[in-house]
C-alpha cells in the first residue's frame, strides 16, 4: 500500500471516531502530514522510534511489544490514547488536533484506533522486514540511530 491508501484508510477510521463534525479532507490532510516523511512516503521510522525511547530498559515505555504486534501478520495489540501521545509526541498530537479543530484527547483516541491498522497495512511482510534489519533488536537499533537515541 502506498501512503495515499494508508491515509485514506486512516481517514475513515478517524472519521468513524470523531464523527461528521470534521471534514474528511481535513482529516486526510492532517493525517498525511502526521504520517509522511520528508520524501512524501510513510514514516515508519517515526513509529518505530517508540521501540527505543521512553524508558531505561529500552522497551519504549512498554510500547515495543504493542508496536511490534502491528508489523506483518497476526493480531494487532490495542493502544490507548495516552500511549499514542507518548508514541508520537504531545506536540504532534496537538498540531494534528488543531488542524482538525478537535481536542487532543479526541485526536489521540482516533489515532489509537487508526494507527495499528495503518502500520499493519504498511508492513504486510512484517517478518521479512524484521529479518532484513536483524530482528526486533536490529529494528530497535535502526530506529535509535535514525532518531539519535542510543
Amino acid at each position: 500500500m502506498d501512503l495515499g491508501d494508508l491515509v485514506s484508510m486512516g481517514t475513515k477510521l478517524i472519521q468513524d471516531k470523531v464523527g461528521d463534525s470534521v471534514d474528511s479532507n481535513s482529516i486526510q490532510d492532517a493525517l498525511s502530514g502526521l504520517l509522511s516523511n520528508e520524501e512524501g512516503g510513510f514514516d515508519l521510522g517515526n513509529i518505530m522510534s517508540a521501540l527505543t525511547g521512553g524508558s531505561d530498559d529500552g522497551e519504549g515505555g512498554g510500547l515495543a511489544d504493542i508496536v511490534s504486534s502491528w508489523i506483518g501478520g497476526g493480531e494487532n495489540k490495542p493502544i490507548d490514547s495516552s500511549a499514542i501521545t507518548d508514541l508520537l509526541g504531545g506536540d504532534k498530537i496537538s498540531e494534528f488536533a488543531s488542524k482538525l479543530g478537535i481536542d487532543t484527547e479526541t485526536a489521540a483516541s482516533g489515532l489509537a484506533d487508526a494507527l495499528p491498522n495503518i502500520v499493519d497495512k504498511a508492513t504486510p511482510e512484517g517478518d521479512s522486514l524484521l529479518d532484513q534489519v536483524g530482528g526486533l533488536d536490529g529494528l530497535m537499533s535502526m530506529a535509535g540511530k535514525l532518531f539519535g537515541k542510543s
